[in-house]
């Protein structure tokens, strides 16, 4: 009998126990082996989202906000302070020119009526598995840089690797512990694998919102991102540089040949032909060039100007409209810094002094016209921000953390700025408390007044500033300290020497204003503004802020897998930093404060988390020819 025949007759031997056994093992086998396959599988879409559903479905034609029909054409004109060298916006050399990352795109990109989606621009769809391990990126075979060339993988590699060397330090430090390999899959398809033993929560995301601009242009011109250049990149973005006047005038033009206008993400977008940047040194006199019709929209950021001055003849009479447009958005953490560098500033206690010093109801009633409110937690004016005593999910956060935490942080309500009285420049019982803080902390009142330490070191605190418009909110604060008995000064400087003096290497400023900004959904991000790891090497990091308890909680809130578990993490690390006073928060106001020469229109309502006047506001060329007409614009 020949041998297959053998063992088919052998088969058929098996006892009629091990038969059943097979039909009631074989199935959950096939279950064993189909788990993996289930867990590994493949998700393909038109966006991704950090926790939750996307809004918008992958046939969406349009973002809600905007108008789809809105008319292309026209200029809107801004202003910006000081001047510019560079059109480089990712080096650490030079003072980029406004808007001068407008020519570049990115794989992927944000809404502003959605917090934590992303959607697909430069990319058509992306592959990624559940546990985000890896994203691949398929890039729009119609994507084209604005010299018509094509976008191609390469060029994502190339962007993402000369990112790896070269330009701003918050890049490379944290692409280098992101990402394993970016492999080129194809023309169009780029593969991005992340390391392992890191959260893969925000990676695609990450990645996925990296400026991609041409690696041809880049070398046949030799552009370096790590210099100082007026040659801009190469990107695929709706605009082009039109013209330069350095330091002084900015014009960038619309492509007509834009590649994107049909993609839905960017119908109703980028509607004007012109955006136009005129600089000023002195605010004052920009505001003037703005009655004198030299630019035609301004967000006003003065509250004495915004209360007082805007009763000039055009707003009288309709040519320019004043409105004040309500909006959803977080505060914007801005404040004094302190430099956590400095011997001096180590002690929480000479913080807490200094900023009792600052006397926000004074200076909002008699300087800012009563139009701020006052900023408190880093996630101000948002759901966030940290309330009551700690949860019972926060103090599971903080109490392993104990032994490095200020004090009160697992008993008390969250640190609050002090309310002093309106009615007086100086607050007396501010004054009393920061005396006492003063003493505690070592710094001695002397025979003249002054206070020093035990070595006979004067405590001299300077503001940096570089802008005229906050000489009256810093004068009276030195006033404040002088009279506490610090020596006090206010250094005002150019926007060029703020520019190095305030980054690394330099970190030259005792306290300066800045944004000690967050996310309403932060990921690695927060390493960068408050990490160990960047004290003494990021941009933004201002403070050198470096504390073993915040390292753990910012870890936390990158770990979190659920919207719940982030919020808790978010509430506990506000607590902390606030604990550790490394600002001096300033304000915030609830709603846009803007005029504009009456011929743009925008939606209405605008989405919660933009005004988008140089995104989806339009130009009326009616009402415009009737304002040239009229003399109102020069």
């Amino acid at each position: 009998m020949p041998k297959t025949v053998t063992a088919i007759a052998a088969t058929r031997t098996v006892s009629a126990t091990d038969l059943v056994l097979r039909w009631l093992v074989a199935p959950l086998v096939a279950l064993l082996l189909l788990v993996p396959a289930i867990r590994a599988e493949t998700i393909t879409a038109h966006g991704i989202s950090t926790f939750g559903q996307l809004k918008y479905p992958a046939d969406y034609p349009h973002l809600d906000y905007v108008n789809p029909d809105a008319p292309k054409g026209g200029e809107i004109s801004v202003w910006a302070f000081g001047s510019f060298d560079s059109m480089n916006p990712y080096s650490i050399k030079g003072r980029s020119g406004g808007l001068a990352s407008v020519f570049f795109e990115s794989l992927l990109s944000d809404t502003s009526d959605e917090i934590g989606s992303s959607y697909g621009l430069l990319a058509e769809s992306l592959e990624y598995p559940e546990d985000r391990s890896w994203v691949i990126f398929n890039i729009r075979p119609e994507a084209k840089f604005s010299d018509g060339s094509p976008v191609t993988a390469e060029d994502v590699r190339f962007s993402y690797e000369t990112f790896l060397t070269k330009g701003l330090n918050s890049f490379r430090a944290q692409l280098s512990k992101k990402v394993k390999a970016a492999e080129v899959l194809g023309p169009n398809q780029i593969k991005f694998t992340f390391n392992e033993g890191i959260p893969t929560r925000d990676l695609p995301q990450d990645v996925g919102g990296l400026p991609v601009f041409s690696k041809a242009h880049y070398i046949e011109n030799g552009l370096d991102l790590e210099e100082s250049s007026l040659t801009p990149m190469l990107g695929s973005g709706p605009y082009v540089l039109d013209r330069m006047e350095i330091g002084e005038t900015l014009v960038y033009r619309r492509n007509p040949d834009y590649w994107g206008v049909n993609v839905p993400l960017m119908v109703g977008r980028n509607n004007f032909d012109r955006i136009r940047i005129e600089y000023y040194a002195d605010y004052n006199a920009a505001f003037e060039g703005f009655k004198g019709g030299s630019y035609t929209f301004r967000n006003e950021a003065s509250s004495k100007i915004w209360a007082t001055s805007y009763d000039f003849p055009s707003v009288q009479n309709g040519t320019v409209v004043k409105a004040e447009i309500p909006h959803g958005s977080k505060a914007t953490g801005q404040a004094f810094i302190f430099n956590l560098r400095r011997e001096k500033f180590q002690d929480p206690r000479v913080r807490e002094a200094i900023g009792l010093m600052f006397n926000f109801e004074w200076s909002n009633e008699t300087l800012f016209y009563g139009l701020y409110d006052r900023v408190n937690s880093f996630w101000d004016n948002s759901t966030l921000a940290a309330t009551g005593t700690p949860s019972a999910a926060e103090l599971a956060l903080l109490e392993p953390l104990k032994d490095m935490l200020p004090e009160g942080v697992l008993t008390d309500e969250p640190v609050s700025q002090h309310v002093s009285s309106s009615s007086r420049q100086l607050d007396r019982k501010a004054l009393r408390t920061a005396s006492a803080l003063l003493d505690e902390a070592g710094w001695i009142v002397g025979d003249d007044g002054m206070r020093r330490n035990a070595k006979g070191e004067l405590l001299e605190v300077s503001f940096l500033n570089d802008s005229q418009t906050f000489n009256r909110l810093i004068n009276p604060l030195v006033e404040n300290l002088k009279r506490l008995g610090v020596a006090a000064e206010h250094e005002f400087i150019d926007n060029a020497q703020m520019t190095n003096r305030e980054r690394p290497p330099a970190y030259d400023f005792d306290i300066v204003t800045g944004f000690m900004s967050t996310s309403y959904i932060p990921g690695t991000e927060l390493r960068q503004y408050y990490g160990s790891e960047t004290a003494d090497s990021s941009t933004f990091n201002k403070a050198g802020l470096a504390d073993p308890a915040v390292d753990a909680l910012i870890e936390e809130i990158i770990n979190a897998t659920t919207q719940e578990e982030m919020n808790t993490a978010i509430s506990a690390l506000d607590r902390v930093l606030r604990a550790m006073r490394p600002w001096i928060p300033q304000w915030n106001k609830n709603a846009h404060t803007v005029a504009y020469y009456d011929m743009y229109e925008y939606p209405d309502p605008l989405p919660p988390f933009a005004l988008g006047n140089l995104d989806f506001w339009w130009y009326n060329a009616e009402k415009a020819e009737k304002l040239k007409a009229s003399g109102a614009l020069k």
